[in-house]
């Protein structure tokens, strides 16, 4: 038994890395892929345009004003995309995800949402962040090993292991979210859903624990020249402005010491490697994402 399921993004990226996203996850069986341009003169909006199953929505004037207005932060412009996308889908179930955020199913998602506990409304998904490997070929987004975010008092052996003397600046236990991505049932009353969960009748909903049979591969920093170029943006008004452990380091840290930083704990030796690994704590996985691409787009 199958459902149908369909995931929403708000994104501003290069044309392959659209193509890629788009690529992976109607193969991973998505029945829809919200696509909200925040630039609504986005070269990547046509290359994707027409790509069955794509709903590709260019967040102009028109958009905006349909919206109530545009949110001058991108964090509040994504949840408003993100409910109107659930408002209009007929689909049963609908996730948000990032552009650099791809699924990594054990078996198939509409499979495992069919058989899922009747009375959850949300579905979790454990973030699984990105390393560097400088010996990979390029592959839109490239990484080889996942890393899950190590926060629990009771890996600490882990996070000296992970992260070395950089371990207190890495209080969430990953760079970017900890708390992962969610699938929502549409159709539920007063669920107003949000980037990493939802409300219910105005109140916090907290959720079921991570799902086993679906991973979230992030792709947030295992390109350190990606990663370096918008540093100062997140560390300001991006993913790490709450993060008060690893803002204050960084922010006083020569760029020597970002460097040594970023090289200790984006792009960890072997050995730290297998151990991660014979711990249950790092994953492997090759996306195959240009193969994808040229079989969606013939690129």
């Amino acid at each position: 038994m199958s459902v149908a399921w369909g995931v929403a993004c708000t994104l501003k990226a290069t044309t392959e890395q659209t193509q890629a996203f788009v690529a992976h996850h109607l193969g991973l069986g998505a029945a829809e892929i919200w696509l909200f341009f925040d630039d609504p003169e986005d070269p990547a909006a046509e290359a994707v345009t027409g790509v069955p199953g794509v709903r590709v929505c260019r967040c102009d004037e028109t958009h905006w004003k349909r919206m109530g207005g545009r949110n001058e932060r991108h964090q509040g412009r994504q949840s408003r995309n993100m409910k109107y996308a659930y408002r209009r889908t007929r689909l049963p179930w609908l996730g948000h995800i990032d552009v650099d955020e791809y699924l990594l199913p054990h078996k198939p998602v509409g499979e495992v949402l069919a058989g899922y506990d009747p009375d959850q409304i949300m579905f979790r998904m454990a973030p699984w962040e990105a390393l560097h490997d400088q010996g990979l070929p390029d592959d839109i987004f490239t990484a080889r090993h996942f890393r899950a975010a190590l926060r629990a008092k009771e890996q600490g052996d882990l996070r000296r292991l992970a992260f070395g003397p950089h371990a207190p600046a890495m209080a969430a236990g990953v760079l970017s979210h900890s708390v992962g991505k969610c699938f929502m049932r549409t159709g539920i009353e007063g669920l107003q859903p949000r980037l990493h969960g939802a409300f219910m009748n105005g109140d916090w909903l907290r959720g079921p624990p991570f799902h086993p049979d679906v991973a979230l591969l992030h792709f947030h920093a295992e390109d350190p020249v990606r990663w370096f170029d918008r540093l100062d943006f997140r560390l300001s008004r991006g993913a790490y402005q709450n993060n008060e452990p690893l803002v204050g380091w960084l922010k006083q840290a020569t760029e020597a010491e970002r460097q040594a930083f970023y090289e200790r704990v984006q792009s960890p030796g072997p050995e730290v490697c297998d151990q991660l690994r014979a711990a249950g704590v790092l994953i492997e996985a090759d996306l195959g994402l240009r193969a994808r691409v040229a079989e969606v787009f013939g690129t």
